[in-house]
């Protein structure tokens, strides 16, 4: 079987991670990456599929980092451009110890903090990709990428548009975030439900699409948006609704311990659309993002790390019954033990 080509474009963040409690209090900041289409590409790479990563990065040390992390996890970052005028983005996470404070977070939670305005990323645009992200583009079998694209810049969003016209299977997360849309000409409204309507695969909150299209409702949403082929709603449940076509499954999520859950969202997109790469059955490709976002959720940090695929193919093929009743640490506990 040949490996299937993934290409995930949007921009790439550095990520300082505060000490637990008010952020004023934080001596020391541990250095980590992400950025949604960057935690895509690390799952593609994780369960062996073909990835590469579409961006652009300052000419810094933040830049080279995210390029390198990258590129130690098997992702192809031959199409990142280096921008000599503007800097790499990055944002500041801040974790809640609750201890009280005025100023603290509830123990587990976290809120972030951007400094992407004018960084290199936004440069993104039809004409500024450069030569190698061109023909790993015309190469892809699937091209992924973020409503957090569409909204960082006018030229990212013509970018998207360009690549919802190539042959390839086209998947778009919504990711509405309301704060880069104040900046932007046009709603998130319009221009958001067109690149859902050009997409192929797409997937959404239930929270945020109450938000942006006024309704949480899966069949509402299906029948706003009968134009992709998959539609995949997370809702408050923790069930998935996912549709293919007029046909419609909904498979419930495991049982867990939440630790985090930044980078959940891209870790199931990634799951999800490896199972759809690999022409796995519907509730398979929505237990193998289920089980991918499980490796983001029981863990800090942006970056999931996934199952193998041998042991997602075999969970995914589970019945009902198993399936309500997995055991996800005491798997991941069980794999480690064979592993030693």
């Amino acid at each position: 079987m040949t490996t299937p080509k993934a290409v995930c474009v949007g921009e790439g963040l550095v990520v300082l991670v505060a000490e637990t409690g008010p952020l004023e209090n934080s001596e020391t900041f541990h250095r980590n990456s992400g950025g949604a289409e960057a935690n895509v590409a690390r799952v593609f790479a994780q369960l062996g599929v073909d990835a590469a990563w579409v961006s652009r990065v300052g000419n810094d040390g933040f830049g080279r980092y995210l390029v390198k992390q990258l590129a130690e996890a098997g992702v192809d970052t031959s199409g990142v451009t280096i921008d000599d005028e503007r800097p790499t983005g990055m944002y500041v996470k801040e974790r809640g110890s609750g201890s009280g404070d005025r100023y603290d977070l509830a123990s587990g939670e976290s809120a972030m903090t951007y400094f992407r305005a004018g960084s290199a990323a936004s440069a993104l645009s039809p004409t500024e990709i450069g030569e190698s992200a061109t023909e790993l583009i015309c190469r892809a079998d699937l091209i992924h990428f973020s409503g957090i694209t569409v909204a960082i810049s006018d030229s990212a969003a013509q970018l998207t548009s360009a690549l919802m016209d190539r042959s390839a299977i086209v998947s778009f997360d919504l990711n509405y975030r309301p704060a880069l849309w104040k900046s932007r000409s046009g709603t998130a409204a319009d221009v958001l439900g067109q690149h859902v309507r050009g997409s192929d695969v797409v997937s959404m909150g239930s929270d945020e699409a109450a938000l942006v299209f006024g309704t949480s409702d899966p069949a509402e949403l299906r029948r706003m948006f009968p134009q992709p082929e998959h539609l995949v709603i997370k809702n408050d449940a923790h069930t998935v609704t996912a549709f293919e076509g007029t046909a419609r499954v909904d498979v419930p999520a495991l049982r867990l311990d939440v630790v985090e859950k930044i980078g959940a969202g891209d870790a199931f997109a990634g799951g999800f659309l490896t199972g759809l790469l690999l022409g796995r059955s519907a509730v398979e490709r929505v237990r193998f993002g289920h089980l991918c976002a499980a490796g983001a959720l029981t863990g800090h940090g942006d970056i999931a790390s996934v199952l193998p695929l041998d042991v997602l193919i075999r969970l995914a093929q589970l019945d009902d019954a198993e399936w309500a009743t997995l055991d996800h640490a005491a798997t991941v506990a069980r794999l480690s033990e064979v592993s030693r």
